[in-house]
This record gives structure tokens, sequence and C-alpha cells, in this order.
């Protein structure tokens, strides 16, 4: 028989594979466009997107499937593996409002006024490659810590 706990652990998956997913292809987008400076606007534009209407979403989404599952399944929030894949939750959410989507919005003006090959955008996207890595990482060990449920 199919639970509402299953229900909710589905949602929590799916969520996970839809905001991770997306998170991934960004790099690849990115890269590619890169070598093909004619198209990075029309990329940088579609990433953000994905981030704004399906990522970002599904990361809010994460955020109310695994605190129900918490607060109705699960009543430990102190065990490490939920106790720190939250606090990574918060550090991920942090940087990624923070600082990422800023600065995909002004990567997307300066492509607008100053063009692909502008020292001022090229710095932008390599801080972007370094946020981008860095969220890569959090994300990663939040997923390791959710499947693997270490203790210490």
């Amino acid at each position: 028989m199919i639970t509402v706990y299953d229900v909710i652990k589905f949602l929590h998956v799916l969520l996970a594979i839809i905001a991770v997913g997306f998170n991934a292809t960004y790099g690849i987008l990115l890269g590619r466009a890169a070598r093909e400076p004619e198209h990075e606007r029309h990329v940088l534009g579609t990433v953000k997107v994905l981030d704004d209407r399906f990522a970002n979403p599904a990361y809010a989404g994460l955020l109310i499937t695994g605190l129900l599952m918490v607060a109705f399944y699960w009543p430990r929030l102190t065990d490490f593996w939920v106790s720190a894949g939250v606090a990574l939750y918060a550090v991920a959410v942090a940087v990624g409002l923070g600082v990422y989507t800023p600065l995909l919005r002004k990567q997307l003006a300066t492509i607008e006024t100053e063009g692909p090959s502008s020292s001022e955008y090229r710095a932008l996207s390599r801080r972007g490659t370094v946020i981008g890595i860095f969220l890569a990482i959090v994300v990663i060990t939040i997923v390791f810590l959710m499947v693997t449920k270490p203790e210490l």
C-alpha cells in the first residue's frame, strides 16, 4: 500500500532530480556557448530561465517535502545527516540567491551592453564558474548525506 510518506518521499526525490539535473546542465551549456560567442547571450538567458522557473522552485519544494518528512516521519532533526543537510541547504540558498542569481543578472546586463568578449563579462563569467562549482559541491554533498545517512 502506498502511504502519504511514500508520496512525499517520491516528490522529494523527483524535486531533487529536477533541481540538481537542471543545475548540472548549466556548466555544459555555458561551456559550449563560450566557444560560440554568438550564442552566449541566448544560452545565458536560457540558464536564467531554467534557474528561475525550474531549479529554484524545485529547491523550495525540497525544503517543504524534506521538513514534512522530518516533522511527521523522521523525528530526529538532530541526526547528523539531517542537521548537516539542512545547514548545507541554508548555505546553498544563501549563496544561490544572494550571489549566483544577482551575478547571472549582471552577466546578462553586461553581455547586452558590452558583448561576450568584454573583459567585464569574462570576469563575471569566471566568477560565475567558481560560484557554480562551489554550489555543485555543496549540493552533491547534500545528496550524499541524504542517500547514505551517515552518523557520527
